[in-house]
């Protein structure tokens, strides 16, 4: 007998972690709960679709757009990064607190904690250059080209790549309440649009799909990543290193001096347009730091429902079609919410 305390399967480590997230924690008990910020992401989201939509139109190039952007977002991240790890442990509650907590490392779960140096630098690899970079320059491109609502409803098709991924490598279990939502939200957005056929001959929607796949990739591998490391380390590789990509990107095709061409119009577009980026990175990080990455995913969904509600604002209309898979969506969101404290039951019994 060599005395030592055999590890865990993988199967069980997983499980372990699932329940980590579900269960609540005494370092937890002031934070909300995953699928509330969730909710948070989806409204930001749904804000900046719909802003986007316009503001990648006062820049000839997409690209030229992003960078700005996404420079603006690594930035304002960095800040709150910076802020959050001053403040520590003295700032316990608000907003002060909420930007305190983010900078902080989870609480660690038996066999999670000695995750190889080799694959957290391969997955902040792929969630910066990847995540951060190639996949924006693809939706961004495509979105100059196809109207905000089609972009939107291609994006939110991640929930279904999310948990088509989550269930083989995250061994996440799909429950009913899960099914049905995606159902749901996927059928709510299929009648808003008014059906595939809607969609077809719409052009740059091809690249918004390869981006969505990327970024659903990407939510596996951060919420690998997030077991060990704090959302704000996540946020910042993710923006950070895909913003160095995208300036590198504007380099080698000879447009990076057009960032400094801007106007003062333009660079207003870049600030707005960057902190609600800034604002959905670090929602979204905190979210898929509290909850199974299905639950958050699906009530992100839900951020077509204000695009929908804005597009008269953008230049669309709201009509009957709208209205019911609206209200499609909004049911399909609201199971996952009300499935959440009975996971959380189930999880801490277990």
């Amino acid at each position: 007998m060599s005395g030592t305390v055999p590890r865990p399967r993988r199967s069980e480590r997983l499980h372990q972690r699932d329940r980590a997230r579900l269960a609540p924690h005494p370092r937890q008990s002031r934070r909300a709960p995953g699928v509330a910020i969730a909710g948070i992401t989806a409204l930001i989201s749904g804000v900046s679709v719909a802003v986007n939509g316009i503001g990648v139109r006062h820049i000839a190039s997409s690209a030229v757009y992003t960078t700005g952007k996404n420079a603006v977002a690594a930035a304002l991240l960095g800040v709150c990064a910076v802020a959050g790890a001053a403040l520590g442990r003295r700032a316990a509650s608000g907003v002060p607190g909420a930007i305190a907590r983010w900078t902080q490392p989870p609480p660690a779960v038996h066999g999670t904690g000695h995750r190889s140096r080799l694959g957290v630098a391969a997955g902040f690899a792929y969630v910066g250059v990847v995540g951060g970079g190639v996949a924006f320059l693809l939706f961004f491109d495509g979105l100059a080209r196809a109207p905000a609502a089609s972009a939107a409803f291609v994006h939110d098709t991640m929930v279904v790549w999310v948990a088509a991924l989550a269930v083989p490598f995250l061994h996440e279990r799909l429950r009913a309440a899960n099914l049905v939502a995606v159902a749901l939200l996927v059928g709510g957005q299929v009648v808003m649009g008014g059906g595939f056929g809607a969609l077809a001959g719409v052009p740059g929607l091809l690249l918004v799909l390869a981006a969505t796949v990327l970024w659903a990739v990407e939510v596996v591998v951060a919420s690998t990543l997030l077991t060990t490391v704090s959302p704000a380390a996540v946020a910042l590789v993710r923006m950070g290193v895909g913003a160095a990509v995208l300036l590198g990107s504007l380099a080698a095709t000879g447009h990076l001096a057009d960032l400094a061409r801007l106007t003062a119009s333009q660079i207003g577009w870049l600030l707005l347009t960057g902190a609600l980026l800034a604002g959905y990175v670090a929602t979204w990080m905190a979210a898929l730091a509290r909850a199974r990455v299905v639950d958050v995913t699906s009530v992100l969904v839900a951020s077509a429902l204000v695009t929908a509600v804005l597009a008269p604002v953008t230049g669309g209309s709201i009509g009957a079609a709208a209205a019911t898979g609206g209200v499609m969506m909004a049911s399909g969101a609201l199971l996952v919410v009300a499935a959440w404290p009975r996971a959380r039951a189930r999880a801490g019994a277990s």
